[in-house]
């Protein structure tokens, strides 16, 4: 998938001169995080974050660097603190040189800008015009858009098996005397693991699976210093279980 695929087309966008509490409320009347900020000409020139209203005089909290902080700064950056704390037009508190992306950016690219850069949206541009915008709830839906594709005609149990088989076969973390049975897409896995962490691996290996129902877990953890082993969570249930209806019995 690609940024045209799931952006937003309609976008809320503000100028550099708007005040700053305009565009507050702007942003809490249509429930958003961020607004685009273009100039007169339409160019966009900064982003205005939720992040630009945290450190605020109205409510206390102004930066507070220490004196040897500020000495090695430079006075610059306590202008641009007192500015960024105390303005009232947008141009003066939003983030300027936004990171952009295009219309057929690949959502892995997109993803990984995000959490490069720590941002939660991304303008999209077209011959440097805005066209979009996409945030990290559009990748949510996304996600969730998977759940509705067509079903796939060959996820019989056997073809469920294999899949399952592959899938976990080619992983380092893969269980030891690996054994998947499958009926009617509910999936039972057996195994040895020496690392906790390949039990949840494992697990959504197959819970990924298309025509996957359920997955029952039977990996058996096994120390490899001490030799100690560990039934799975749902085993040990179901043997204490059977142990109280022998003992009710």
């Amino acid at each position: 998938m690609r940024a045209h695929q799931i952006m937003a087309r309609h976008i809320i966008t503000v100028g550099t001169g708007t005040p700053i509490l305009d565009a507050a409320k702007l942003m809490m009347d249509h429930h958003i995080s961020g607004l685009p900020v273009v100039d007169a000409t339409g160019r966009l020139v900064g982003i205005l974050s939720e992040t630009d209203f945290l450190r605020r005089s109205e409510i206390g909290t102004q930066r507070r660097r220490a004196r040897w902080l500020l000495f090695l700064l430079g006075s610059g950056h306590a202008a641009a603190d007192f500015v960024h704390e105390r303005g009232r037009k947008v141009g003066e508190i939003m983030s300027r040189d936004p990171i952009t992306v295009t219309e057929e950016a690949p959502l892995p690219d997109l993803v990984e800008v995000m959490e490069k850069r720590g941002i939660k949206r991304l303008p999209v541009m077209r011959d440097g015009h805005l066209v979009g915008i996409v945030t990290r709830a559009d990748l949510l839906r996304a996600v969730a858009s998977v759940a509705h594709e067509v079903p796939d005609p060959t996820a019989d149990d056997k073809h469920i098996h294999d899949r399952i088989v592959r899938a976990l076969d080619g992983a380092s973390w893969c269980p030891l005397g690996l054994q998947v049975s499958v009926r009617n897409g509910v999936v039972h896995l057996r195994g040895i693991i020496m690392d906790e962490r390949a039990r949840l691996a494992a697990i959504v290996a197959a819970e990924n699976t298309t025509g996957v129902r359920e997955v029952h877990d039977h990996l058996c953890y096994v120390d490899t210093y001490s030799g100690y082993y560990i039934q799975s969570a749902e085993d040990e249930r179901t043997a204490a279980a059977n142990a109280a209806k022998e003992t009710a019995g």
